[in-house]
């Protein structure tokens, strides 16, 4: 507990923004070892000192989630959890995420995917049961108005607008199936990302419109290239992985320099 805890809880309660501001920073500056007496502090049932302090305490679990990450990054294999390292991201981007809310959400939408399969479906049937749900019900699309908005890279905000760009869109696709027994892909395409399930080839971030290989060679013609085997390889997860976080510097280096320079940093770690 705080030596000095109505002190705190006096300047937490202040007007002045800055100096709340700056007891915050202090707080948060002590780590590991605020967070027993800023769990006390929560017990005030105080609304303002509740919300300044569960500030600090996401401050706190984004500083070890980005150490985390790092070395994750560092130890990342060509297979390795996709899924978690989404999360450590996010912890990090945004603090105060909830990891095991948002895995409950997933979890239930897995669910009602699979009240609505049936006995005998065939692979097109399957990818037009998660775009219904996912791209048509739940509205999960790409955001054209506002494509390089980082909230597009990061999985909690994507999961919250139903917005998103190709490859956050397709790992939404592959956490719901492989939640329900349905495996999705991840496919590198050249310019736009694409997902695929048992053969079938679809488009997420246009609500998962099932494309065929005439429409593949359609979108290589309009960049001058021609339609290549390696072209429709499954992406694996240390790629999506580099491919997320290269999407996040591009969008935070002309506007964030501390961020673009964490993302570096992990970047880096993947490309040892």
């Amino acid at each position: 507990m705080f030596a000095q805890k109505e002190a705190i809880v006096k300047l937490l309660r202040d007007d002045d923004p800055r100096t709340v501001d700056l007891v915050k920073d202090q707080l948060a500056s002590q780590g590991h070892a605020a967070l027993s007496s800023l769990q006390d502090l929560l017990t005030m049932y105080d609304e303002r000192v509740t919300q300044h302090v569960k500030d600090v305490m996401g401050r706190i679990d984004a500083e070890d989630a980005g150490l985390a990450l790092g070395r994750r990054c560092a130890e990342f294999t060509e297979h390795d959890d996709l899924e978690g390292f989404c999360w450590l991201l996010a912890r990090s981007m945004i603090p105060g995420t909830e990891v095991v809310e948002w895995r409950g959400l997933l979890d239930q939408w897995a669910g009602q995917v699979e009240q609505f399969r049936a006995v005998e479906d065939t692979a097109e049937d399957r990818v037009r049961l998660l775009a219904h749900f996912l791209g048509g019900q739940l509205g999960f699309r790409g955001n054209t108005e506002d494509y390089y908005n980082p909230d597009n890279t990061l999985l909690p905000r994507v999961l919250t607008t139903r917005l998103g760009i190709p490859i956050t869109l397709t790992l939404v696709y592959m956490l719901i199936g492989q939640r329900c027994g349905l495996r999705v892909e991840g496919i590198n395409f050249p310019g736009h990302f694409l997902a695929r399930h048992d053969g079938v080839l679809f488009d997420p971030f246009e609500r998962g419109r099932i494309i065929g290989i005439p429409e593949c060679r359609q979108i290589l013609a309009r960049q001058k290239l021609e339609l290549q085997p390696s072209h429709l390889e499954t992406a694996a997860p240390i790629a999506i992985a580099k491919r997320i976080l290269a999407n996040l510097l591009y969008v935070y280096q002309s506007v964030d320099v501390d961020a673009a320079a964490r993302v570096t940093a992990w970047l880096h770690a993947l490309d040892r």
